[in-house]
């Protein structure tokens, strides 16, 4: 599988995930961060981003260091 690259403000994001905002939204209409954060965890993201009503949980994408 190839993984998929989002770029924001100039940083490269690996998306482990995908949610819907509903995934993580309560009953009273407002995103639950504890939802959001579990489910950051539990898939091993370092950042989460969002793309109009999809959260992205992303792990960043480090610069290679080339040794000469």
């Amino acid at each position: 599988m190839i993984p998929r690259l989002y770029k924001h403000n100039g940083t490269f994001y690996m998306i482990l995930r995908m949610l819907k905002e509903h995934q993580v939204t309560g009953n009273n209409g407002i995103v639950n961060m504890e939802y959001l954060k579990a489910w950051r965890d539990h898939v091993g993201a370092d950042h989460v981003l969002k793309d109009g009503d999809t959260f992205l949980l992303c792990q960043t994408v480090q610069e290679a260091n080339v040794v000469e």
